[in-house]
């Protein structure tokens, strides 16, 4: 099957989400993450992009930016391979690293925008990682409170005030602000370990997963699909964790 084209932006913004492949980490350690924005500043300047928003996690990066002089694929192609050559070598690995199609949505009005920014910024407190924006060393939260250059900040802060002081009042409100927002309808499932798995199991519903062969196919339908869309537990953990197959768990 052909694949479906990327939507093109009229206003030529893009929210995009690179993500490890098989999801594995994209950084080890703070030097990969300093090598990635060196890599984001060195093709900012080459490809003439605007960069209005990122934030690190470990398996994936969001990156909020407006096409230069050429498409957002090529663009998004140039830093994924310069990363990927440098952080090969480090690691003595060769290979794909990132998954092959990068996802992203278009952003075509200023209320989406800010929307989108926020969401990107709000990453880490929705992953329990920080419990306020402001500590989290690895998004451009911060950079539009102290003006570091890698970011264009104009834009946005021009969006709630035209005076700059205010504007950035403004902006740490609407940041801080509690939400629902869901971008790219993309939701991160992040990992937690298989024991836990198993507790949730037992407590909720009330089977040991060594027994969970037991019981019948309309039983264990149920209990896959709760764990999937409730606990948001991936298909391939919930059949390790239960010993059922792939294909079962993904058919309840």
């Amino acid at each position: 099957m052909a694949r479906q084209a990327r939507e093109k932006s009229s206003t030529g913004i893009y929210h995009v989400m690179m993500r490890g492949i098989n999801r594995q980490n994209i950084y080890e350690d703070d030097e990969d993450r300093l090598r990635f924005l060196e890599t984001l500043k060195n093709y900012k300047d080459k490809s003439d992009f605007m960069l209005y928003g990122y934030c690190l996690m470990d398996n994936h990066v969001h990156l909020l930016l407006q096409e230069g002089n050429e498409p957002i694929s090529t663009t998004v192609k140039r830093i994924s391979s310069s990363y990927v050559f440098w952080y090969n070598e480090k690691y003595e690995r060769c290979g794909h690293f990132f998954q092959e199609r990068f996802n992203s949505e278009v952003v075509e009005t200023d209320d989406y925008f800010l929307t989108v920014l926020r969401y990107i910024h709000q990453n880490p407190l929705k992953a329990g990682l920080v419990t306020n924006v402001t500590d989290y060393l690895w998004s451009s939260y911060n950079s539009y409170i102290k003006d570091q250059k890698i970011i264009d900040t104009s834009f946005a802060l021009n969006l709630f005030s035209l005076d700059k002081e205010q504007a950035r009042v403004e902006y740490k409100k609407f940041m801080s602000e509690f939400n629902d927002d869901e971008c790219m309808e993309y939701q991160e499932k992040y990992k937690i370990s298989d024991n836990e798995v198993r507790r949730i199991i037992e407590e909720k519903y009330d089977i040991i997963p060594a027994k969970f062969h037991l019981l019948d196919r309309k039983q264990k339908n149920e209990i896959f699909h709760k764990l999937k869309v409730s606990e948001k537990i991936s298909i391939r953990q919930i059949a390790r964790v239960t010993g059922s197959s792939k294909y079962v768990v993904e058919k309840a």
